[in-house]
């Protein structure tokens, strides 16, 4: 039996702790929260200053019971559980559930799984911090009750198996917002102007923007404004007024928050929150890296804050002067500043080692964990680096009475660029170059182009975009983005069309109802607000049970109103074009747990339902069958035979209904949203060619 006991919540922190602290040390993992409020009932005596009820989680038992004989035997135990409030109750409710005097209690906390880290926490034990305790138990409790209170009424109301919840409804009404928004949209007709123009004997053509008059800038609205401008440039003389050359300096993106790191991995790797902080997860924990063994690769990954240690500021320079040369690296190191409100608990996202580049980590990850790693790698990295250095040119042009502008720049140096270049969620123009210029040339008129536009709606809400309107506005915490998105989309208040997140009309009902009855419940700066209160507790400055009280008071009244003036409500099923073998009704479209799925409408006399099957259209080369679309565990798309598992063909590339050119055989369309590349399916065949969108 060891000496010590350490606590922690999964296997793999367990693994790279132990390599870390010996033989005299028993390293354990709690498998995550060892007790909760009881599934059954609320769990909470409102009449009891709010008395959370908690039980052991079901299947917990036996390692509970191994947890306490190991403490018992044990000189001292460790709760090295998450450094955050999760973590915080966590090791609380171990304390309590192993019988260990709190006052005797050695709690240690670690920012990333290092060796140092590991050590330095061990030799610096501290008390259980009740205020973070308190912080995570009020936003339990007070979860809890929207849940458990609001959620049988919709049950009652509008139909089972509903729930509201204080973040999520919040979360759904901005996606319900966004959609009206567009809904209500009118487009506002605009027109633009380019001229291509060519400087004296040069073939090579420049484009310039019409900009107005002498005046100022001209705002083009219509058909008739353009032609009366262009029967005056079409014959006009064009010539260089004025020219202006800059130098422009670029900023580098600071290092990852949570928020920062879910959208810059949804635009550049396509993951989802969930995939995101999965794989951050498993390579904060833990990672057997080939010739270093386990080791946490990345900092904890559930922060708001842009700090970076001095250490890890001083190895990054280091790295960058050696790597990349002393222009490379800032005379003084960079310093972000920290958006307020924000939890400073927790450095940035970054790599624990900054030697570790992805390169000689590639071997020992799976290709998602390395992407990530590549990804946070070379953010921090560049978050460290000189400004990148563009010349920039800018020219006006006149033409008669109107002026035409032409700007564009060029790279001087790459500076950060040279590593990373932060993604955008919606496209910007790109500069390019212009001529050199000479203030009074004379250019020649190549071609004048003009474009009517129309004014385009908001865009839908991404998860890219969702959780940086949510971090914006306050609405829940870095560790609260991902469950929220998980848990709308699982009900289906929420659905999604590529990246793109929409109200169902479920999602639509059931916000108008909340906002309508539980206004604050639904309105984004009541839940702002309620996560400044939880901070306060965690600072010390206000007490759990005050809060919990101030808001349950008039909830409950607004409750009782709400059943007395909610009437019930219907929701009409979609009605599909697949007929129910067994009866003949023709089946409705459910939502599930797995998404939709057919029903037949006459539940309960007939109960049959089935998967929705997306057909292709394509024969099966390999026993004649139906192609399916079909999705993988992870959400994938990919196109297998109806008669699957005995009909062994699946394809991630689309079947098409064109037959090879050459031998007859299925084609296929490469993957990737732009690709126009087919192939035969036949390899000895060999015939590849390509096809118009």
């Amino acid at each position: 039996m060891a000496d010590y006991l350490v606590i922690v919540e999964s296997p793999a922190k367990a693994k790279t702790i132990k390599k870390y602290l010996g033989k005299n040390y028993s390293v354990i993992a709690s498998m995550g929260h060892l007790r909760d409020l009881p599934k059954s009932q609320l769990g909470v005596d409102v009449e009891n200053n709010f008395e959370p009820k908690y039980i052991t989680i079901r299947g917990k038992g036996d390692l509970l019971s191994k947890l306490k004989k190991e403490a018992k035997s044990a000189k001292k135990v460790f709760l090295a559980t998450d450094p955050d409030r999760e973590g915080e109750a966590i090791s609380w409710h171990l304390a309590q559930a192993l019988g260990i005097d709190e006052k005797h209690t050695y709690r240690i906390a670690f920012n990333e799984i290092t060796k140092t880290a590991v050590q330095s926490a061990v030799k610096t034990p501290r008390n259980i911090n009740k205020d973070l305790v308190d912080a995570q138990q009020a936003r339990r409790v007070l979860d809890r009750i929207v849940g458990y209170k609001i959620s049988p009424l919709l049950w009652k109301k509008v139909k089972k198996g509903l729930s509201a919840g204080r973040v999520q409804s919040v979360a759904t009404r901005l996606i319900v917002d966004r959609e009206r928004e567009i809904e209500d949209f009118i487009p506002q007709e605009y027109w633009t102007i380019n001229a291509l123009l060519n400087q004296k004997n040069k073939k090579d053509s420049f484009n310039a923007r019409f900009h107005g008059d002498s005046k100022g800038k001209i705002e083009l609205k219509n058909e008739d404004q353009v032609n009366d401008i262009l029967k005056t440039i079409e014959k006009a003389d064009y010539a260089v007024k004025s020219v202006k050359k800059s130098e422009k300096s670029r900023n580098p993106a600071p290092p990852f928050t949570t928020s920062t790191l879910q959208q810059e991995a949804s635009r550049k790797l396509n993951y989802t929150s969930k995939r995101t902080m999965q794989a951050a997860q498993q390579l904060y924990e833990g990672v057997d890296v080939e010739g270093v063994g386990s080791v946490g690769l990345i900092t904890y990954m559930r922060t708001d804050s842009l700090r970076i240690s001095d250490e890890a500021q001083a190895e990054a320079l280091a790295f960058i002067k050696g790597k990349y040369g002393e222009d490379f690296a800032p005379q003084t190191p960079r310093v972000y500043k920290t958006k307020k409100n924000a939890q400073d608990a927790h450095e940035a996202v970054r790599p624990t080692d900054v030697t570790l580049t992805p390169e000689k980590v590639k071997a020992s990850l799976t290709t998602e964990l390395f992407k990530l790693y590549r990804l946070i790698w070379e953010r921090f990295v560049a978050s460290q680096m000189t400004n990148a250095i563009f010349d920039t040119v800018s020219s006006d042009i006149s033409a008669d009475k109107y002026i035409f502008k032409a700007s564009g720049s060029k790279l001087k140096f790459a500076g950060f660029m040279k590593l990373y270049v932060e993604g955008k969620d919606e496209q910007e123009d790109e500069e390019g170059t212009i001529p050199v210029l000479t203030e009074g040339e004379g250019l020649s008129l190549n071609k004048i182009e003009e474009k009517q536009h129309f004014t385009q709606p908001p865009a839908r809400y991404t998860e890219a975009t969702l959780i940086k309107e949510m971090e914006e506005q306050g609405i829940g915490r870095p560790s609260t983005y991902a469950p929220t998105i998980i848990t709308i989309l699982a009900r289906g208040y929420v659905a999604r069309d590529a990246k793109a997140l929409f109200p169902t009309e479920l999602g639509i009902i059931i916000t108008d109802l909340m906002i309508e009855h539980f206004k604050n419940i639904v309105d984004v700066e009541f839940t702002a607000n309620m996560e400044e209160k939880f901070d306060e507790i965690e600072d010390g400055n206000v007490d759990w049970i005050s809060i919990i009280r101030d808001f349950y008071t008039p909830f409950a009244i607004t409750l009782t109103k709400a059943e007395e003036e909610i009437g019930d409500i219907e929701l009409k099923d979609e009605v599909s074009d697949v007929p129910c073998e067994k009866c003949g009704r023709m089946m409705v479209y459910k939502m599930g747990r797995f998404g939709k799925f057919l029903a037949c409408p006459g539940f309960p006399e007939c109960r049959n339902a089935k998967a929705i099957v997306q057909e292709t259209g394509v024969i099966c080369p390999a026993c004649g069958g139906n192609i399916l679309v079909k999705k993988s565990k992870k959400g994938k798309l990919y196109y297998g035979c109806e008669h699957n598992p005995t009909c062994e063909f699946m394809s991630w590339d689309m079947p098409i209904t064109d037959k090879c050119p050459r031998c007859g055989g299925i084609m296929f369309k490469k993957a990737g949203k732009d690709s126009k590349k087919v192939y035969c399916g036949d390899k000895e065949c060999g015939y590849e060619g390509s096809i118009e969108k």
